[in-house]
Protein backbone atom coordinates (compact mmCIF):
# COMPACT_ATOMS: atom_id res chain seq x y z
CA UNK A 1 0.00 0.00 0.00
CA UNK A 2 0.59 3.59 -0.47
CA UNK A 3 0.47 6.49 1.78
CA UNK A 4 1.19 9.85 0.65
CA UNK A 5 2.18 12.48 4.12
CA UNK A 6 1.91 16.30 3.56
CA UNK A 7 5.84 16.44 5.41
CA UNK A 8 5.11 20.31 5.19
CA UNK A 9 1.51 20.64 7.45
CA UNK A 10 1.42 20.75 11.36
CA UNK A 11 3.11 22.57 14.06
CA UNK A 12 5.99 20.26 13.44
CA UNK A 13 6.80 19.96 10.17
CA UNK A 14 8.88 18.64 8.68
CA UNK A 15 10.73 17.30 10.92
CA UNK A 16 7.64 15.40 12.90
CA UNK A 17 6.12 13.98 9.79
CA UNK A 18 9.76 13.09 8.69
CA UNK A 19 10.70 11.09 11.81
CA UNK A 20 7.01 9.51 11.94
CA UNK A 21 7.09 8.39 8.65
CA UNK A 22 11.19 6.66 9.28
CA UNK A 23 9.73 5.12 12.28
CA UNK A 24 6.45 3.63 10.46
CA UNK A 25 8.79 2.84 7.45
CA UNK A 26 10.75 0.69 9.88
CA UNK A 27 7.74 -1.63 11.60
CA UNK A 28 5.57 -1.76 8.67
CA UNK A 29 8.38 -2.67 5.82
CA UNK A 30 5.43 -3.85 3.12
CA UNK A 31 4.17 0.57 2.85
CA UNK A 32 5.69 2.85 0.27
CA UNK A 33 5.53 6.32 2.65
CA UNK A 34 5.40 9.10 0.19
CA UNK A 35 6.84 12.62 1.58
CA UNK A 36 4.89 15.15 0.00
CA UNK A 37 6.69 18.95 0.08
CA UNK A 38 9.94 21.05 -0.44
CA UNK A 39 12.91 18.41 -1.25
CA UNK A 40 15.46 20.75 0.44
CA UNK A 41 13.32 21.01 3.47
CA UNK A 42 12.90 17.52 3.71
CA UNK A 43 16.06 15.39 1.85
CA UNK A 44 18.56 16.87 4.75
CA UNK A 45 16.62 14.99 7.22
CA UNK A 46 16.53 11.66 5.70
CA UNK A 47 20.31 11.93 4.88
CA UNK A 48 21.60 8.64 4.94
CA UNK A 49 18.76 7.01 6.66
CA UNK A 50 16.09 6.71 3.87
CA UNK A 51 14.93 3.34 3.60
CA UNK A 52 13.68 1.51 0.49
CA UNK A 53 10.22 2.57 1.23
CA UNK A 54 10.36 5.87 1.98
CA UNK A 55 10.05 8.26 -1.08
CA UNK A 56 9.74 12.35 -1.71
CA UNK A 57 7.33 14.15 -3.92
CA UNK A 58 7.82 17.71 -4.60
CA UNK A 59 5.67 19.91 -4.23
CA UNK A 60 6.62 23.68 -3.87
CA UNK A 61 4.16 25.55 -1.96
CA UNK A 62 2.33 25.20 1.69
CA UNK A 63 -0.95 25.87 2.96
CA UNK A 64 -0.61 27.96 6.65
CA UNK A 65 -2.72 27.60 9.44
CA UNK A 66 -3.67 31.17 8.64
CA UNK A 67 -5.25 30.56 4.86
CA UNK A 68 -8.43 30.63 3.85
CA UNK A 69 -9.18 26.96 3.12
CA UNK A 70 -11.33 27.34 -0.06
CA UNK A 71 -8.87 30.17 -1.48
CA UNK A 72 -5.86 28.54 -0.62
CA UNK A 73 -6.37 25.07 -1.98
CA UNK A 74 -7.78 26.30 -5.50
CA UNK A 75 -4.78 29.24 -5.41
CA UNK A 76 -2.01 26.79 -4.12
CA UNK A 77 -2.21 23.93 -6.60
CA UNK A 78 1.30 22.98 -5.79
CA UNK A 79 1.23 23.41 -2.05
CA UNK A 80 1.94 19.87 -0.48
CA UNK A 81 -1.53 19.11 0.49
CA UNK A 82 -3.32 19.26 -2.95
CA UNK A 83 -0.58 17.70 -4.65
CA UNK A 84 -1.13 14.40 -2.06
CA UNK A 85 -4.94 14.84 -2.67
CA UNK A 86 -4.18 14.44 -5.89
CA UNK A 87 -2.05 11.33 -6.05
CA UNK A 88 -5.28 9.81 -3.79
CA UNK A 89 -7.14 10.72 -6.80
CA UNK A 90 -5.26 9.68 -9.81
CA UNK A 91 -4.35 6.39 -7.95
CA UNK A 92 -0.51 7.17 -7.07
CA UNK A 93 -1.58 6.84 -3.49
CA UNK A 94 -4.12 4.80 -1.29
CA UNK A 95 -4.31 7.43 0.80
CA UNK A 96 -2.86 10.91 2.06
CA UNK A 97 -2.70 12.13 6.00
CA UNK A 98 -2.20 15.68 6.79
CA UNK A 99 -1.74 17.80 10.15
CA UNK A 100 -2.23 20.90 8.37
CA UNK A 101 -4.88 23.34 8.04
CA UNK A 102 -8.20 21.33 8.95
CA UNK A 103 -10.58 23.71 6.68
CA UNK A 104 -8.31 22.90 4.03
CA UNK A 105 -8.08 19.67 4.51
CA UNK A 106 -11.73 19.76 4.07
CA UNK A 107 -11.82 21.45 1.13
CA UNK A 108 -9.02 19.16 -0.56
CA UNK A 109 -11.69 16.34 0.14
CA UNK A 110 -14.51 18.36 -1.57
CA UNK A 111 -12.90 20.18 -4.39
CA UNK A 112 -10.06 17.43 -5.12
CA UNK A 113 -11.49 13.96 -4.52
CA UNK A 114 -15.38 14.92 -4.34
CA UNK A 115 -18.07 13.47 -2.10
CA UNK A 116 -19.57 10.27 -2.09
CA UNK A 117 -22.61 9.22 -3.97
CA UNK A 118 -25.55 10.15 -1.12
CA UNK A 119 -23.58 11.88 1.13
CA UNK A 120 -24.06 15.68 1.68
CA UNK A 121 -21.86 16.33 4.25
CA UNK A 122 -18.29 14.22 5.15
CA UNK A 123 -17.40 14.03 8.52
CA UNK A 124 -14.16 14.45 10.51
CA UNK A 125 -14.32 11.63 12.45
CA UNK A 126 -11.38 11.22 15.33
CA UNK A 127 -11.08 8.61 18.22
CA UNK A 128 -11.82 9.66 21.40
CA UNK A 129 -9.75 7.70 24.50
CA UNK A 130 -12.01 5.78 27.16
CA UNK A 131 -11.38 4.28 30.56
CA UNK A 132 -11.53 0.55 28.80
CA UNK A 133 -8.74 1.08 26.26
CA UNK A 134 -10.83 1.00 23.30
CA UNK A 135 -11.96 4.58 22.48
CA UNK A 136 -15.05 6.05 21.15
CA UNK A 137 -15.52 6.92 17.65
CA UNK A 138 -17.12 10.82 17.15
CA UNK A 139 -17.95 12.48 14.14
CA UNK A 140 -18.69 15.30 13.44
CA UNK A 141 -15.81 17.09 15.80
CA UNK A 142 -15.23 19.87 13.50
CA UNK A 143 -15.86 19.50 9.66
CA UNK A 144 -18.84 21.58 9.52
CA UNK A 145 -20.02 23.95 11.99
CA UNK A 146 -23.09 23.67 10.98
CA UNK A 147 -25.66 20.29 10.24
CA UNK A 148 -28.75 18.99 9.95
CA UNK A 149 -30.21 16.22 11.00
CA UNK A 150 -29.35 14.12 7.54
CA UNK A 151 -26.07 15.19 8.11
CA UNK A 152 -25.87 13.31 11.84
CA UNK A 153 -27.78 10.49 10.31
CA UNK A 154 -25.23 9.93 7.78
CA UNK A 155 -22.76 10.32 10.18
CA UNK A 156 -24.17 7.46 12.45
CA UNK A 157 -24.29 5.26 9.21
CA UNK A 158 -20.64 5.65 8.52
CA UNK A 159 -19.62 5.62 11.88
CA UNK A 160 -21.51 2.58 12.73
CA UNK A 161 -19.84 1.16 9.17
CA UNK A 162 -16.33 2.30 10.19
CA UNK A 163 -16.18 0.65 13.67
CA UNK A 164 -17.43 -2.29 11.68
CA UNK A 165 -14.83 -2.23 9.26
CA UNK A 166 -11.81 -1.38 10.55
CA UNK A 167 -12.34 -2.21 14.63
CA UNK A 168 -14.25 -5.42 13.93
CA UNK A 169 -17.40 -4.45 16.10
CA UNK A 170 -19.51 -6.69 15.38
CA UNK A 171 -22.47 -4.36 16.64
CA UNK A 172 -21.93 -0.70 17.55
CA UNK A 173 -23.39 1.07 19.69
CA UNK A 174 -24.63 4.58 18.59
CA UNK A 175 -25.20 7.36 20.51
CA UNK A 176 -26.36 11.08 20.22
CA UNK A 177 -24.65 14.13 21.76
CA UNK A 178 -27.21 15.91 24.20
CA UNK A 179 -27.62 17.52 27.15
CA UNK A 180 -30.12 14.50 28.98
CA UNK A 181 -30.82 11.03 28.02
CA UNK A 182 -34.38 11.91 27.74
CA UNK A 183 -35.78 11.42 24.09
CA UNK A 184 -37.33 14.67 24.60
CA UNK A 185 -34.23 16.79 25.53
CA UNK A 186 -32.46 19.02 23.30
CA UNK A 187 -32.32 21.67 20.62
CA UNK A 188 -34.64 21.01 17.41
CA UNK A 189 -30.96 19.76 15.53
CA UNK A 190 -31.08 16.88 18.35
CA UNK A 191 -34.89 15.75 18.43
CA UNK A 192 -35.31 15.74 14.78
CA UNK A 193 -31.95 13.54 14.50
CA UNK A 194 -33.11 11.35 17.79
CA UNK A 195 -36.11 10.59 15.09
CA UNK A 196 -34.26 9.84 12.30
CA UNK A 197 -31.87 7.70 14.16
CA UNK A 198 -34.43 5.78 15.82
CA UNK A 199 -35.74 4.06 12.18
CA UNK A 200 -31.72 3.94 10.72
CA UNK A 201 -30.47 0.59 10.25
CA UNK A 202 -27.95 0.31 12.60
CA UNK A 203 -27.75 -0.46 17.28
CA UNK A 204 -28.91 3.42 18.18
CA UNK A 205 -28.89 3.51 22.05
CA UNK A 206 -30.33 6.89 22.08
CA UNK A 207 -28.91 10.05 23.96
CA UNK A 208 -26.14 10.79 25.77
CA UNK A 209 -24.31 12.79 27.84
CA UNK A 210 -20.55 14.15 27.58
CA UNK A 211 -19.89 13.59 30.85
CA UNK A 212 -20.14 9.58 30.16
CA UNK A 213 -18.24 9.35 27.06
CA UNK A 214 -15.07 8.88 29.01
CA UNK A 215 -16.82 5.43 30.53
CA UNK A 216 -17.28 4.35 26.73
CA UNK A 217 -21.29 3.98 27.27
CA UNK A 218 -21.54 4.15 23.15
CA UNK A 219 -19.26 2.90 20.13
CA UNK A 220 -19.54 6.12 17.86
CA UNK A 221 -20.55 9.39 19.01
CA UNK A 222 -22.73 11.65 16.81
CA UNK A 223 -22.95 15.47 17.11
CA UNK A 224 -22.48 18.38 14.97
CA UNK A 225 -19.24 20.09 14.25
CA UNK A 226 -19.96 22.82 16.39
CA UNK A 227 -20.62 21.08 19.50
CA UNK A 228 -18.39 17.86 18.38
CA UNK A 229 -15.64 20.06 18.14
CA UNK A 230 -15.85 22.41 22.03
CA UNK A 231 -16.04 18.56 23.33
CA UNK A 232 -12.93 17.31 22.01
CA UNK A 233 -10.91 20.58 22.51
CA UNK A 234 -12.69 20.15 26.28
CA UNK A 235 -11.28 16.91 27.17
CA UNK A 236 -7.86 17.56 25.78
CA UNK A 237 -7.84 20.65 28.35
CA UNK A 238 -8.70 18.90 30.84
CA UNK A 239 -6.24 16.31 30.67
CA UNK A 240 -3.72 18.78 30.36
CA UNK A 241 -4.71 21.23 33.14
CA UNK A 242 -5.08 17.78 35.21
CA UNK A 243 -1.33 16.97 34.35
CA UNK A 244 -0.53 19.97 35.00
CA UNK A 245 -1.69 20.15 38.38
CA UNK A 246 -0.34 16.78 39.64
CA UNK A 247 3.09 17.77 38.19
CA UNK A 248 3.35 21.07 40.51
CA UNK A 249 1.53 19.20 43.81
CA UNK A 250 4.26 16.32 43.37
CA UNK A 251 6.85 18.11 42.91
CA UNK A 252 6.16 20.74 45.62
CA UNK A 253 8.19 19.00 48.69
CA UNK A 254 11.14 16.10 49.43
CA UNK A 255 8.27 14.41 51.05
CA UNK A 256 5.79 14.69 47.45
CA UNK A 257 9.09 13.80 45.24
CA UNK A 258 9.45 10.55 47.04
CA UNK A 259 5.51 9.32 46.61
CA UNK A 260 5.98 10.72 43.13
CA UNK A 261 8.78 7.89 42.12
CA UNK A 262 7.20 5.46 43.67
CA UNK A 263 3.58 6.17 41.68
CA UNK A 264 5.61 6.94 38.66
CA UNK A 265 4.73 4.34 36.92
CA UNK A 266 1.14 4.49 37.71
CA UNK A 267 0.85 7.97 36.81
CA UNK A 268 2.84 6.86 33.19
CA UNK A 269 -0.08 4.41 32.89
CA UNK A 270 -2.60 7.22 33.10
CA UNK A 271 -0.79 9.78 30.82
CA UNK A 272 -1.03 6.70 28.70
CA UNK A 273 -4.72 6.07 28.90
CA UNK A 274 -5.61 9.33 28.17
CA UNK A 275 -2.78 10.43 25.61
CA UNK A 276 -4.33 11.64 22.40
CA UNK A 277 -1.38 10.33 20.13
CA UNK A 278 -2.91 6.82 20.96
CA UNK A 279 -5.72 7.93 18.90
CA UNK A 280 -4.35 10.09 16.54
CA UNK A 281 -5.63 9.40 12.75
CA UNK A 282 -9.34 10.87 11.94
CA UNK A 283 -10.48 9.93 8.68
CA UNK A 284 -12.69 12.07 6.40
CA UNK A 285 -15.31 9.87 5.97
CA UNK A 286 -17.63 10.65 3.02
CA UNK A 287 -15.40 11.50 0.38
CA UNK A 288 -13.66 9.54 -2.65
CA UNK A 289 -10.66 8.13 -1.21
CA UNK A 290 -8.69 8.05 1.98
CA UNK A 291 -7.84 11.30 4.04
CA UNK A 292 -6.57 11.02 7.44
CA UNK A 293 -6.53 14.48 9.29
CA UNK A 294 -3.68 13.87 11.98
CA UNK A 295 -3.54 16.43 15.12
CA UNK A 296 -1.75 19.64 14.54
CA UNK A 297 0.64 19.68 17.08
CA UNK A 298 1.60 15.94 16.03
CA UNK A 299 4.80 15.06 17.05
CA UNK A 300 6.56 11.94 15.44
CA UNK A 301 5.10 9.54 17.86
CA UNK A 302 1.80 10.85 16.90
CA UNK A 303 2.28 10.94 13.23
CA UNK A 304 3.39 7.13 13.41
CA UNK A 305 -0.41 6.40 15.39
CA UNK A 306 -2.08 8.46 12.29
CA UNK A 307 -0.14 6.31 9.57
CA UNK A 308 -1.16 2.79 11.33
CA UNK A 309 -4.64 3.77 11.51
CA UNK A 310 -4.71 4.49 7.88
CA UNK A 311 -3.14 1.73 7.20
CA UNK A 312 -5.86 -0.21 9.22
CA UNK A 313 -8.53 1.65 7.06
CA UNK A 314 -6.90 0.91 3.17
CA UNK A 315 -6.52 -2.83 4.69
CA UNK A 316 -10.30 -3.19 5.84
CA UNK A 317 -11.37 -1.57 2.40
CA UNK A 318 -13.26 1.06 4.43
CA UNK A 319 -13.94 3.59 1.95
CA UNK A 320 -15.10 1.13 -0.70
CA UNK A 321 -17.60 -0.39 1.25
CA UNK A 322 -18.85 2.94 1.73
CA UNK A 323 -19.23 3.73 -1.58
CA UNK A 324 -21.21 0.70 -1.92
CA UNK A 325 -23.11 1.09 0.80
CA UNK A 326 -24.09 5.30 -0.32
CA UNK A 327 -23.96 4.49 -3.76
CA UNK A 328 -27.15 2.66 -3.47
CA UNK A 329 -29.35 5.03 -1.61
Amino acid sequence: MRIAIDAMGGDHAPEAPVEGALAAAAEWPDTELILVGKPDAIEPLLAGRKPANVSVAAATEIIGGEDEPVRAVRRKTDSSMVVAGKMVKEGAADAMISAGNTGALMAVGLLVLGRMNGIERPGLAPMLPTLDRVGVLALDLGANMDAKPEHLLQYALMGSMYREKVHGLPKPRVGLLNVGTEPGKGNELTKAAFELLGGAPIHFIGNVESRDVLTRNCDVLVCDGFSGNILLKAMEGVADTVFGVLKKELTSSLKSKLAAAMLRPNFRNIRKLMDSKEHNGAPLLGVNGLIVKSHGSSDAVATKFAIRQTRTAIESGLIPALAGEFGRK
